[in-house]
């Protein structure tokens, strides 16, 4: 399934349905409907803190599906870019990401569970650090929780992946375990997103949801 029009709107407003109801498909949004240069319909994007992102979807050669990414290009906070009508408690979300450049942060992060752009976990990956961590922000507050070091090359695509059941999360990048954590602040469904960090110039691609 792809997202973009009147196409991607509907398939939103029916996955929020069958998530409200209980387990849902896992769906794949691969920006290739959208129309370039625009934030991809069905998506919120914003802020935590301070700057002004800027969220567009843009043409890609190395897309790891052709031809659309989701790109992240100004500078905030932390910028953050949510889909609309997801709402999900338990289940997994999973983005393949590039960190083109950055010269304060080269960041690639998950949400989930989010209430809104100050309230919600995040995973991230930094190219600069060589590390996966895990925080939650509170009030616009981020507090790190866990972190394991791994290589994170620039340039390159990865695959970040969160599963969440309750209060246990596991994360795993390119596919092997990264860290796991437990905590209880937000225990209920919330929205799923994507989140960069200060000047991080950032890719995204075939980002992957599921409730279950």
């Amino acid at each position: 399934m792809r997202s973009g029009g009147t196409t991607g709107l509907w398939a939103a407003a029916w996955l929020a349905i069958c998530t409200a109801c209980g387990a849902a498909p896992a769906v794949t949004v691969h920006f290739d409907d959208c129309n370039p240069g625009a934030p991809p319909p069905g998506w919120t994007p914003g802020k935590t803190g301070k700057g002004t992102p800027r969220w567009t979807v843009e043409r890609s050669a190395g897309a790891p599906s052709a031809a659309n990414v989701l790109q992240q290009s100004g500078e905030a906070t932390y910028p953050v870019c949510m889909l609309n009508a997801v709402q999900i408690a338990n289940g997994f979300v999973a983005v393949k990401f590039n960190t083109v450049s950055g010269r304060e942060d080269q960041a690639a992060g998950l949400i989930w569970r989010a209430r809104d752009t100050d309230n919600y976990y995040v995973a991230r990956a930094n190219a600069l650090e060589d590390n996966v961590t895990i925080y939650h922000t509170i009030k616009g507050k981020r507090s790190e929780k866990k972190r394991a070091d791994t290589k994170v090359a620039p340039g390159v695509w990865h695959l970040l992946r969160v599963d969440f059941e309750g209060p246990r999360f596991r994360v795993t990048l390119d596919g092997q375990p990264a860290l796991e954590w437990q905590d209880g602040t937000f225990p209920n469904a919330g929205a799923v997103g994507v989140w960069t960090k200060a000047d991080s110039h950032t890719l995204f691609d075939d980002f992957t949801y599921e409730s279950q």
